[in-house]
């Protein structure tokens, strides 16, 4: 049943387009939707019994909504997918991506100017890797769908044009030309071997390439080669023709360069086993530059948005109209789930992307998209889906590619599956809800007693929780004891959790886990035992790692909290290669970060990042030039004054702070 304040909002929505947003009663977001008529649409939420399906079950748990009214169906499309993308809603397929794509970058301004007799960096753009936000004063290439494709790239414009990639400080102070430059894989306008001018068409060549304007490019070489050959340069001349031939071997490589597609992305799809694929790959400037997979979360529900669209279809369905009743009313074959996927993406990929003019899918989409897609870029954008000639043979590698990817992702996952369920076995841990299973792993690391380190690993849903993993800085124990670091941690991680438990009796909503792992033996255990039995806690959730004989791999065993005999699981044993692979990750967070903190603790890192006016950039001249925290801080006012952005009050404070 729903209060009668959310029916009479439903009741009282506009005959207009706009987005919607379901809430239940803790205030989480189930589901985002888009109608060409809010009313019509939500009300058929509302007005059917819809059973225990999973449209059903969403329902029931609708306590609250919200509505936004659009101009038009376009504009609600791309709302809903912006929405999606950023709150990320229960019941919709939802693609997540945690990397932003890498662009190639061109560092410096144009038109080119020399001043003095000393050559600058910024006179002579950098062609780099770059990932991040773009700002207006460089030039950008991309996005790539890899760093491999980047650094590929990269090569090409080294080998043809010869375009440098050392940083400012490398090229401000170089006084001979370095290796590239012996193996012609850079000008070295570093100590003036290549005019500004020169460098220049250089980099306006190098730029045309990457646009596909390889023909230009190529004619524009060629006529510099012949007037400089006319006018008996033949040195220069030479080194043209050089560059011609290396680029007619990259051209020549580049069989792709045939057709007039200059930005092309391809998308295919493949949806098996639960789990789907969409298989991304990019053309630019004629060339392809490779492919990215990528894997929503909740594909099953693109069953609920079916359904959602055949209970809107029904509402919006005239009274009076002369539709056939019946079986015969229900004949509308439903709309692929790879269609559905593929749309998904494309609305949501495109909201902070670039949409090329041409995009090549595996199936039709639907054409409300492709008109908001066109609205939204402001370039008119065609779509295909049953290619021909090279078009096709792009298409039906990306259609591979997704298949080996989806493959791989499925083995991987049950492969997962099958540990963390040997795993159980072995431990005796409930089996009937295995993607629930939690388990956090405690590990200590330190130097001789200097920059002691705990670290929390997470183990959920099948794999490693990164987003979940703590670090915990431990004081006020004596250099090099364990067993008071570890007593400390658990304190600090299961102290309140304990006292909340006791409060609300909730171990699901404390995220309390099933299963808390030590590196460690007896000892540890001993520890970890005593905490928990001073917090009220399970002590058969405590499994201690204990190292072999010899320390080998394999020949660990596991020691338990509640007086169980110690287990061991095999070498071979599935549940040990997971037990190993927790404590390992654990391992490694704590000694990485042990390592940054005991890096801080020696230079004195932390004073010169403490004093008021020293920001990054600043940090960074300071350092460089006068290499390293000891060099700061041995150095005079006068000494510091002579660093780019450092007055002679900022030097006086950070001579003082120093010192």
């Amino acid at each position: 049943m729903h209060s009668e304040a959310l029916l009479s909002q439903v009741a009282s929505l506009p005959l207009l387009p706009g987005v919607y947003r379901y809430f239940d009663e803790q205030g989480n977001l189930l589901y985002v939707g888009k109608a060409r008529s809010l009313k019509k649409r939500v009300s058929s939420y509302f007005q059917k019994d819809h059973g225990g399906t999973r449209i059903g079950h969403m329902v029931s748990k609708i306590a609250r909504m919200e509505t936004t009214v659009v101009r038009s169906e376009a504009e609600a499309l791309l709302l809903e997918n912006n929405l999606i993308k950023t709150q990320h809603p229960k019941y919709n397929i939802l693609f997540r991506d945690d990397k932003s794509y890498p662009y190639l970058k061109f560092s410096g301004t144009f038109p080119l100017k020399v001043n003095g007799p000393k050559y600058q960096g910024s006179q002579f753009p950098r062609v780099s890797y770059y990932r991040g936000a773009v700002e207006k004063k460089h030039q950008y290439f991309g996005p790539y769908p890899s760093a491999w494709a980047v650094k590929e790239a990269i090569q090409l414009l080294q080998k043809v044009f010869r375009l440098r990639t050392c940083d400012e400080a490398v090229f401000n102070n170089r006084t001979r030309p370095c290796l590239l430059y012996q193996i012609k894989r850079c000008s070295a306008p570093c100590v003036g071997h290549v005019t500004a001018e020169g460098y220049a068409q250089d980099v306006a060549n190098a730029a045309s390439f990457l646009r596909g304007d390889t023909q230009h490019v190529m004619k524009a070489l060629e006529s510099r080669m012949m007037a400089h050959s006319e006018q008996l340069e033949f040195e220069q001349a030479a080194e043209l023709r050089d560059q011609i031939g290396a680029l007619s071997n990259v051209l020549h490589q580049q069989a792709v360069d045939t057709v007039d597609d200059k930005d092309v992305d391809i998308l295919a799809v493949k949806v098996q086993g639960g789990r789907a694929c969409v298989n991304l790959a990019m053309v630019r400037g004629g060339r392809h530059l490779g492919d990215r997979p990528y894997f929503p979360v909740h594909v099953e529900d693109a069953i609920f948005d079916d359904e959602a669209d055949e209970l809107s279809a029904d509402a919006e369905a005239p009274a009076n109209s002369d539709a056939p009743e019946g079986p015969a009313a229900k004949s509308k074959p439903q709309t692929p789930i790879e269609v559905r996927v593929l749309e998904a993406f494309m609305a949501q990929h495109y909201v902070d992307i670039a949409v090329p003019p041409s995009i090549i899918t595996s199936s039709p989409v639907s054409k409300a998209l492709v008109k908001a897609l066109t609205e939204q870029s402001g370039v008119k954008i065609s779509v295909v889906h049953n290619p021909r000639e090279q078009r096709r043979i792009w298409l039906e590698m990306a259609q591979t590619n997704a298949a080996l990817q989806l493959n791989r992702l499925l083995a991987e996952e049950g492969s997962q599956q099958a540990r963390t369920r040997a795993l159980a076995e072995a431990l005796d841990l409930p089996q009937d809800s295995l993607d629930d299973l939690r388990i956090e792993c405690f590990d200590i690391s330190h130097t001789a007693g200097e920059a002691t380190q705990a670290s929390c690993v997470v183990f959920a849903q099948h794999k490693m929780q990164s987003g979940e993993y703590r670090r915990y800085g431990i004081e006020g124990i004596t250099g090099g004891d364990d067993y008071a670091a570890m007593r400390q941690v658990l304190m600090r991680r299961y102290g309140k959790v304990a006292q909340a438990l006791r409060e609300e009796g909730d171990a699901a909503s404390l995220k309390l886990p099933d299963l808390v792992l030590i590196d460690g033996g007896k000892g540890q255990v001993s520890m970890a035992r005593e905490v928990f039995e001073e917090l009220g806690l399970d002590l058969s959730r405590i499994v201690g790692v204990e190292k072999g004989e010899g320390r080998k791999v394999g020949l660990e065993e596991l020691v338990f909290a509640d007086g169980r005999e110690k287990v061991y699981l095999g070498k071979d044993s599935a549940a040990l290669m997971l037990v190993a692979q927790i404590r390992d990750e654990a391992h490694r967070f704590a000694i990485t970060g042990m390592r940054a903190q005991r890096a801080k603790v020696r230079v004195g890192g932390s004073k010169i990042e403490e004093i008021p006016g020293v920001g990054p950039k600043r940090r960074a001249k300071l350092l460089q030039r006068f290499g390293g925290i000891r060099g700061v801080a041995s150095a005079s006012v006068d000494d510091l004054c002579t660093v780019d952005g450092i007055s002679k009050d900022l030097a006086e404070a950070i001579y003082r702070a120093l010192r």
